[in-house]
C-alpha cells in the first residue's frame, strides 16, 4: 500500500466590511496562525508516515470553504480508496464537504473509518446493503476484492419486494450469483424493517453478524432529498458504528 496524504485546512471566513477587513491584522493573524499549523501537521504526518516504512506523499491544501470539495475530489481521483478517519468525521462542515468531494468530484470509493471502529482493509465480516440499485452495485464492485477475501459476506436487504426489472423473482438471488461466481462466500439475509428505520436495522445486523466492515451504495436518492428527509446514507455518515465503504 502506498498512501497519498492530503492535509487540509479552512481558509477564515472574511470579514464582513470589504476589502478594508480582509487586510484587518486580526484576520491576517489567524491566516498566519491556520498556516503555521498546517505546515506543523503536514510534518507531523511525514514523519509517521516514515516511521512505519510506508512509501507516501503528503501534501497539504489551504483552502476556502466554497471549493473544499473540488480539491479533495480532484485529488481523489488518482487514488483507489478514500479513507476518512475519526479526527475529519468530528470536524462538521469540512466533514461533509470531504465526503461530498470523494463521492461525487472523484468516481472512486470512500471508506469512513469511525473512532470506536478497527480499522481494516481485510474485513473477515462483511455486510452487502443491497437494493438492487446501481449504487449498490457500483459498492459490490468496488468492494470485490475486499469480499473475495473475506470469510463471510452477508448479502443483506431489508423489506424486499420480489418484483420484475428489479429484484427478481428471489430477491438477493442475482448478486448472490454473481459474487459465487468469484469465489465468494455469501449468505442472503432477507430482514423485516418491523417499522425501525432502515439504517438502524443494518447496523444491528451488522453487530448480529459480527461485521468488520459494511459495504453500501452512497445516496440512492439526490442528495437534497436526502438531506432534508434524511435517509440511509445520511444516517450511516453522521453515525457509522463500523467502517462504511461507500461508492456512488
Amino acid at each position: 500500500m502506498n498512501p497519498s496524504v492530503l492535509v487540509v485546512a479552512l481558509v477564515p471566513p472574511v470579514p464582513i466590511g470589504g476589502y478594508a477587513a480582509v487586510l484587518s491584522a486580526p484576520w491576517l493573524q489567524e491566516r498566519q496562525h491556520d498556516i503555521a499549523a498546517l505546515k506543523a501537521r503536514v510534518k507531523t504526518v511525514n514523519v509517521r508516515t516514515s516511521g512505519a516504512s510506508l512509501s507516501s506523499d503528503v501534501d497539504s491544501e489551504y483552502s476556502e470553504m466554497a471549493w473544499v470539495d473540488e480539491v479533495i475530489g480532484e485529488r481523489a481521483r488518482y487514488a483507489d480508496l478514500t479513507i476518512i478517519g475519526p479526527a475529519l468525521l468530528n470536524d462538521g462542515e469540512l466533514k461533509k464537504r470531504a465526503i461530498d468531494g470523494a463521492l461525487f468530484e472523484s468516481g472512486k470509493p470512500l471508506l469512513l473509518l469511525p473512532a470506536e471502529a478497527k480499522p481494516t482493509l481485510r474485513p473477515k465480516t462483511i455486510l452487502l446493503a443491497w437494493d438492487s440499485g446501481f449504487e449498490a452495485m457500483r459498492a459490490a464492485r468496488e468492494a470485490l476484492e475486499l469480499m473475495v477475501a473475506a470469510d463471510s459476506v452477508h448479502i443483506t436487504l431489508i423489506d424486499p419486494e420480489a418484483t420484475l426489472g428489479r429484484n427478481g423473482p428471489e430477491p438477493g438471488a442475482d448478486i448472490a450469483t454473481y459474487l459465487v461466481r468469484h469465489g465468494i462466500k455469501v449468505t442472503v439475509d432477507r430482514l423485516p424493517s418491523a417499522g425501525a428505520q432502515v439504517a438502524d436495522v443494518l447496523r444491528q445486523h451488522a453487530n448480529d453478524i459480527s461485521a468488520d466492515m459494511i459495504v453500501m451504495g452512497a445516496y440512492g436518492h439526490s442528495r437534497m432529498r436526502e438531506r432534508i428527509f434524511g435517509g440511509v446514507t445520511r444516517s450511516l455518515i453522521d453515525e457509522p458504528s463500523l467502517p462504511v465503504l461507500l461508492a456512488h
